[in-house]
């Protein structure tokens, strides 16, 4: 049974969840039948004196099942789902007898609002633990109540901004925020306090079941709440674009259910919650960053074949921000790391790196003092190559240049054993060519990570043309290691991340070479979903270094006797570096001023450098063109197999550069688009603004057999 039902001599019931062959708790009709079957006994025994609810898994409850909903397209089956939940829900809080959750581990989504229907929370101390409502992160809401329970509990504002961000807390947050009302140290005291207040309270009731209830912070008619209701609507549109509609049906239902009694409200969140699970957004999010993402986690793309690996011990050459921050997240994860530079106080400088991250972490409450201390003894500066002898894995992450990494891969190999694995962070340079520097170029590879590392959950993992299985297996068992997510794709000029990415940087200079306004291009950005506008993210990256990416590839080609076609816009590149001296926001001056102290602003000579066009394009058609050749980009590099997986594709486009989460990704964006309709619309851009938007030969192929990426 996925519910044990145990009675002791004080009358005290607890019900254990755990599913059989199940690794986790998780709210479908296995466990919510049986539930409901304990929740009738207790309801019809007067003896039973209390009530408590835990769990036999290392968690308490996960949440609901996903699956399930993601399959439902009907929007009278999602209403009679999620009511089903919140009545059993229901069931529990007026059952009569004081229930308390004896949270033994991660309550998100609707494991915490089954908990928030118990009259008391207590959770054990326990660093690993969340709790949370991350609903929004998958283009959904809370459905089981939460929108009413916990404004109704913690007040309205702090209730909106834990749901509108989706944040998870540790236990002690938690705690502070009034979620859980006392922590344990361990099971044995949880489950002892947890039928202490059982007893302590015969009568317990929720507090919006009392006729005497108030609204802490007041309810949405007070005036505390009415600059919120105010701005909060306005602030949410500017920030989301109106891409996420969980965000504002959130909103809505905790101003809608602050104006009506508890149960009304409920059935106010149902019809919000169906709204969103049945969109497309909802469907895109959940189909692409809960099925594809955990495909990936669980290894979709690793060799098999190979026993789990472990590094004790990373090399690291080039102490800069990368490797400064590889370091950081080497050592977080346990790692023994040696940081590697030409001079002992560039290295030392980058150590310090995670000194200063480590600071912010303990003003935060999320690191100690020791713990501090114990994390920065694993990082060791040196400038002598002898130090990386014992290093199982090598990651170098220099300056741009093949002979600046030929020289120290030759010099690293030359110390350290035979089977260690040589990573390269180059974010451009094909791994195979610069792994002629190497005697052993199947122990190879490309580990292509994302600044700041600290932030980044992605590495691109690169596969040379004799880079090994077993080192793509070591490589991807690392990047679990340090609790990244890996993609994997195969060697080509600018991999799979840098080569999209760099379409929609190239974009945003081939519209402003075209006499757009800088203004519409970067809004224009913002609204398809991107994190930042393409001439903002431009200088972020360095124009200067993508001028250096460019003269370097020229040469690549002419080395090899090919013609190289190069981009449009690649003469707005070299005017802006070479001509006007804006080389990026590190030069503090690109296509924005970035004045001291001051934000940064779009550079008053951009329009005399690029003058505006007479007829300026409609908004969608700026938009369009940002995508369009985003993902007919990323269908190419599928089609090449440089990019092996849809899952791979989609992910390391959102998590690798941004691209709009609400989208799904970027081969997504051709599925919710239709791929017919894609090629068609990809046809008049081609024929309107130039041959580098014509369709990839792969979608015209899908598009005349049917078919969508799966």
């Amino acid at each position: 049974m996925s519910v044990n039902f145990q009675k002791d001599s004080d009358n005290i019931v607890t019900l254990t969840l755990d599913m059989p062959g199940r690794s986790m708790n998780v709210l479908n009709e296995a466990l919510t039948a049986p539930f409901m079957e304990a929740i009738a006994a207790i309801e019809a025994d007067p003896a039973i004196a209390g009530v408590i609810i835990t769990s036999g898994k290392a968690d308490f409850v996960a949440g609901a099942d996903i699956e399930k909903l993601f399959q439902i397209t009907d929007a009278q089956a999602a209403f009679d789902l999620v009511q089903e939940f919140k009545g059993f829900l229901r069931r529990l809080e007026l059952c009569g007898r004081p229930v308390v959750a004896a949270l033994n581990g991660t309550a998100l989504g609707g494991g915490l609002e089954l908990a928030l229907a118990c009259h008391h929370r207590i959770a054990i101390n326990n660093p690993k633990a969340k709790f949370g409502l991350p609903e929004v992160k998958l283009g959904l809401l809370p459905g089981g109540g939460g929108t009413q329970r916990l404004p109704r509990m913690i007040g309205i504002q702090g209730a909106l901004q834990l749901m509108l961000e989706g944040k998870e807390l540790r236990a002690e947050e938690a705690l502070q925020q009034g979620i859980v009302q006392e922590l344990a140290s361990d099971r044995e005291q949880l489950l002892a306090k947890a039928k202490a207040w059982c007893l302590a309270n015969p009568k317990a009731k929720q507090p919006w079941d009392d006729k005497k209830f108030r609204w802490p912070g007041g309810d949405s008619r007070s005036p505390a709440n009415g600059q919120l209701w105010a701005i909060a609507p306005s602030m949410a549109s500017a920030k989301t674009h109106g891409n996420y509609p969980a965000a504002t049906n959130i909103m809505s239902c905790v101003f809608e259910g602050g104006i009506v009694d508890f149960d009304t409200g409920c059935e106010i969140e149902s019809r919000y919650f169906v709204n969103c699970a049945l969109s497309p957004v909802a469907k895109n999010m959940i189909g692409t960053l809960w099925f594809q993402l955990n495909a990936i986690n669980k290894g979709k793309s690793r060799p098999e074949g190979f026993a789990p690996s472990k590094v004790s011990k990373v090399g690291i050459l080039g102490a800069g921000m990368m490797g400064a921050g590889i370091a950081y997240a080497s050592a977080k994860a346990g790692i023994d790391v040696v940081l590697l530079d030409n001079s002992l106080e560039t290295a030392a400088h980058g150590k310090d790196y995670s000194s200063k991250l480590l600071d912010k972490a303990i003003k935060r409450k999320q690191q100690t003092a020791e713990g501090k201390e114990a994390l920065l003894k694993r990082i060791t500066p040196t400038v002598d190559f002898n130090d990386l002898a014992n290093c199982d894995l090598i990651i170098e992450a220099v300056f741009e240049d093949r002979q600046v990494k030929a020289e120290v891969t030759r010099k690293t190999e030359a110390l350290i054993s035979k089977d260690a694995v040589f990573a390269s962070n180059t974010s451009t340079l094909p791994i195979t060519g610069l792994a002629q520097a190497s005697v052993r170029p199947e122990n190879f590879i490309g580990l292509h990570f994302f600044s700041p590392v600290d932030k980044m959950p992605l590495v691109e993992i690169i596969v040379g043309q004799q880079t090994s299985q077993q080192t793509l297996a070591r490589g991807f068992d690392y990047v679990q290691q340090i609790r990244k997510t890996p993609i994997v794709v195969h060697d080509s000029r600018g991999f799979y991340t840098s080569r999209v990415f760099g379409t929609y940087v190239m974009e945003g200079l081939q519209l402003l070479m075209e006499g757009q306004h800088p203004r519409a291009i970067e809004m224009a950005g913002l609204q398809a979903g991107m994190p930042v506008g393409p001439l903002a993210v431009h200088d972020e990256v360095s124009l200067s270094l993508s001028l250096h990416i460019l003269e370097q590839t020229r040469k690549d080609f002419a080395e090899a006797g090919k013609p190289f076609a190069g981009h449009p816009a690649d003469a707005g590149l070299e005017k802006m570096v070479t001509q006007l001296d804006r080389k990026g926001k590190k030069a503090g001056k690109g296509f924005y001023d970035y004045p001291e102290n001051q934000n940064k602003h779009l550079w008053p000579g951009l329009q005399q450098a690029f003058p505006l066009a007479a007829t300026q394009l409609p908004q969608k058609d700026l938009i369009e063109r940002m995508m369009f050749v985003q993902a007919n980009e990323a269908a190419k590099c599928y089609e090449e197999q440089v990019v092996l997986t849809v899952a791979d594709a989609n992910i390391g486009s959102i998590f690798g550069w941004g691209f709009a989460p609400f989208q799904g990704g970027a081969l997504q964006y051709i599925n919710a688009y239709g791929v017919a309709d894609f090629v068609q619309r990809a046809n008049q851009l081609s024929a309107r603004f130039g041959s580098y938007f014509a369709p990839a030969a792969i979608l015209v192929t899908m598009a005349e057999q049917g078919k969508r990426f799966e």
